[in-house]
């Protein structure tokens, strides 16, 4: 099998930005700089280039020296490779005028206009038969403007409309093509509706959908610009690579899951609560701004914490509630329940949150493992990442940055499967792994049984049930001893020297997800095993919510500490003592598991605290711009660049399964099981807060036959535990049939990548052919060495084929245009 043609470009580095450089956006420039760079190659292959030059008559049969371990092909087998569609270059915007021209010929199927034989009608033109003058005169291009302009005014408004959109021309060609080509008629029915006399309604009427039209524009993009990370993500990803730029993405999504939590606990129970106000039961203490670090105070007499909400049924028609604290229902109404409210707002919640992310996880799933594979796209991101819609140069200088980081992740994974391990090094490797992981499950173990203590240790303390700053002691100790782990895990991370900078990561996340669950479950068990007990006669919820509360900002406190300590002290330690100009790397597993357990503090406490999604939302906000900060100044960007195909989804999945499954169980045990307050709380009065739901279907059912269907909705599809199991095997049939269609799908790329690779060997099998063919003909009939080295003429019929002349002119008029002899040399021995 002959090997392929290979062409080594050379060329130099410039370091720096010397000068004023051309806009990317600007054509003649990136034209130019093709220019120079193939005239530069051509030189150096062969003094009179392979397919740059138009080849005269007295060019016929020269072979033109090949490169090393490349066959040398002539100059009619290099004219040949010149014509193929995948060797040109790139368009220009003569030859995407002269395309969208025909197009419109084809369109408009007049025979009465004569063809156009001067344009040269093209769709992927090969730029190398015209000495690498892409644009030959700008009189040309007119010309071919002009001609594109006569025939969209020959179409109607909407093939004119979609033709011109389509085109991939600059928003200024367009609009200026589309300017060019309303018909004088059209200019004029413009002009005069423009001008033309309206009535006062009509004149109203065009002015009230103007300005709502505007008001609508200004607030989107008022929208648009208050999005913190309207521009910040495109910088990172440039700067920083696919690595960092995947924690920023994972705490975005974040923002959005609690958004769309905390939209149906406003709706449902905090905006009712609210609008419905319980007689206060006692004093309401004044505001004195440690309420802000501990969560009690006057947050305790607020819609913040579970305590507020009454147990009565709202309705406005009802003047005294009679025992028990409900207005007696009558025919006909359906009175806003409280207690049955609160139940279904968090269960409808918590299920779309589910729903959602299930379907994100899914949808990564598919993106990254369909779109991730790395082979085969270097060429792709050299020559199809670049937009060229950019025109500032702020954002094209962003975009550059963010190839080139691309680039280099690419390299390095591929330079990482270059190098094995030895068995020596890999046994190495196997036993400092093994000694890790024992001292990270030891570490683990032990904060597990330090966090078991303290808080039994709070339990007994007379301090345990304050408001003061006391009650901070077992967030501050559980803060400290997951910081502290998990720079132990960094530091034997960096001990253990991981090939891959991806096994790093997942490894640190590994373990660092093993510590925080560990603890979250000792919690749980202090809040729903040990707190429930020692408060008999308290309102142990509020408890429960405000020491959730006290966590995530005691979480929140010691990230910004790590910020500026573990990131900002260390870059003017490192800058100003130690003279060296290196920052800190960005510890990616560390943060994102940090985002995961304040995000699962807030699932364990919306029940009950539902305002706490509001929190973790004003914490994200508060954390992007301050990681955000801190990276750019403080950090710089991995020593040994890595991509990150799959690491959103492995964010979606650790926030999916360990997470919210873990908090949606202890949910599901408080409300099933656990009896609750009997002096606070919309279920104050009830065993357990499911019993709820029955309760208002059995009032429901005394009330007569007006909603009979909610007994019933209420009986096959909340009581029924079949519907639960179908709905669980539903949602696990789709995840498995959506990871088998990706599967399938991952197969058929495989095959049509290998079908791809088969096609590229038959080229260069057949080209191979061809110039053997060239070769024994050459030989055999020296006489006729020029004309069978010719390739065959060919004629324009108006469109974009190309179609061998029937009768070709003589071969003394057009050199270009002789037949081209493949006949064997058997056969012409024959004749």
């Amino acid at each position: 099998m002959a090997q392929p043609l290979a062409l080594a470009l050379d060329v130099p580095e410039t370091t720096g930005d010397e000068g004023l450089e051309p806009s990317p956006y600007e054509e003649s420039e990136v034209h130019d700089s093709f220019h120079q760079l193939i005239q530069e190659q051509s030189l150096r292959v062969a003094e009179e280039g392979l397919e740059l030059l138009p080849l005269g008559p007295g060019r016929g049969d020269q072979t033109l020296p090949g490169l090393e371990g490349a066959p040398a092909l002539s100059s009619a087998t290099l004219r040949i490779l010149a014509s193929m569609p995948s060797r040109t270059i790139g368009r220009s915007r003569g030859a995407i005028i002269s395309q969208y021209y025909n197009r419109t010929v084809r369109l408009r199927r007049r025979s009465s206009r004569p063809l156009l034989g001067n344009v040269v009608p093209s769709a992927r033109p090969s730029l190398r038969l015209y000495d690498l003058e892409l644009d030959p005169t700008i009189l040309e291009e007119d010309e071919k403007r002009s001609l594109l302009v006569k025939e969209l005014r020959g179409l109607s408004a909407a093939q004119r409309d979609h033709m011109v959109r389509n085109m991939p021309l600059s928003l200024g060609e367009k609009r200026c093509l589309r300017e060019k080509s309303w018909s004088p008629k059209g200019k004029r029915r413009h002009l005069q509706g423009g001008s033309g006399a309206f009535s006062c309604c009509s004149r109203l009427r065009y002015t009230c959908m103007l300005a709502l039209h505007s008001l609508g524009l200004a607030l989107l993009s008022g929208l648009y610009a208050a999005r913190p990370w309207r521009y910040a993500l495109k910088q990172i990803s440039g700067q920083f690579g696919s690595s960092v730029l995947s924690y920023f993405l994972f705490l975005k999504t974040l923002l959005a899951f609690n958004a769309l939590m905390l939209l149906p606990l406003l709706a449902f129970l905090v905006g009712v609560q609210a609008a419905f106000p319980p007689d206060p039961a006692g004093p309401v203490p004044m505001f004195s701004g440690l309420e802000l670090l501990t969560g009690g105070g006057r947050f305790t007499h607020t819609v913040m914490y579970y305590g507020y909400y009454s147990n009565i049924t709202l309705n406005p028609s009802c003047d005294a509630p009679r025992e028990g604290g409900q207005c007696s229902p009558s025919l006909g109404s359906l009175p806003y329940n409280m207690p049955l409210a609160y139940l279904f707002t968090m269960g409808a919640a918590f299920f779309l949150t589910c729903i959602i992310l299930v379907y994100s996880m899914s949808h990564s799933f598919g993106e990254s493992y369909r779109v991730g594979s790395t082979k085969g796209i270097h060429a792709l991101t050299v020559f199809c990442s670049w937009d060229y819609k950019v025109t500032q140069k702020r954002a094209s200088r962003v975009q550059q940055d963010s190839i080139c980081t691309q680039l280099k992740e690419l390299l390095a994974e591929w330079h990482l499967r270059k190098r094995p391990r030895s068995v020596c090094g890999q046994l190495r490797q196997v036993v400092v792994l093994g000694l890790g992981w024992l001292l990270c499950l030891g570490s683990t173990m032990g904060c597990t049984v330090a966090v078991l203590t303290f808080s039994e240790v709070m339990i007994q303390s007379p301090a345990s049930g304050g408001q003061g700053v006391e009650v901070l002691a077992l967030p501050l100790v559980v803060s400290v001893l997951n910081l502290g782990a998990s720079y132990l895990f960094r530091g034997l991370a960096t001990l253990e020297r991981h090939d891959s900078p991806v096994l790093e990561v997942y490894m640190a996340i590994c373990r660092n997800l093993i510590l925080k669950m560990a603890v979250l479950g000792v919690l749980c068990y202090h809040w729903l095993g040990r707190r429930v007990a020692t408060l008999q006669g308290q309102c142990w919820e509020d408890f429960v919510g405000q020491e959730l509360y006290r966590f995530m900002v005691v979480d929140f406190i010691f990230m910004l500490l790590d910020s500026l300590f573990g990131e900002l002290v260390w870059r003017l330690i490192s800058e100003k003592k130690l003279k060296r100009r290196q920052k800190p790397e960005f510890d990616i597993a560390r943060n994102v598991l940090d985002l995961i357990y304040g995000q699962t503090l807030t699932w364990l406490g919306v029940l009950f605290s539902p305002l706490l999604p509001a929190v973790q939302i004003l914490r994200l906000l508060f954390l992007f711009h301050i990681k955000k900060a801190s990276l750019m100044a403080n950090c710089q960007a991995p020593r040994r660049p890595w991509l990150a195909s799959h690491m959103s989804t492995v964010f979606l999945t650790l926030l999916c399964f360990p997470s919210f499954l873990g908090a949606a169980v202890f949910l599901c045990y408080a409300v099933w099981q656990v009896r609750p307050s009997s002096t606070c709380g919309p279920f104050r009065t009830l065993n357990t807060m499911y019993e709820a739901g029955t309760v208002w279907v059995r009032r429901l059912e005394r009330a007569g036959s007006g909603a009979s269907w909610l007994p019933w909705l209420h009986h096959f599809l909340v009581e029924n535990t079949f519907f639960l199991f179908l709905a669980s095997a539903l949602l696990l049939a789709v995840i498995y049939f959506n990871i088998q269609v990706v599967k399938g799908q991952r197969k058929v790329i495989c095959l049509l990548k290998e079908q791809i690779r088969n096609e590229g060997e038959d080229k260069i099998f057949l080209i191979n052919k061809l110039h053997s063919v060239y070769e024994k003909e050459g030989r055999s009939r020296p006489g006729r060495t020029q004309d069978a080295t010719e390739p065959p003429a060919w004629h324009e019929d108006g469109g974009d084929r190309k179609e061998p002349c029937n009768n070709p002119p003589p071969r003394h008029h057009d050199p270009a245009s002789r037949d081209l002899d493949l006949r064997s040399p058997q056969d012409v021995a024959v004749e």
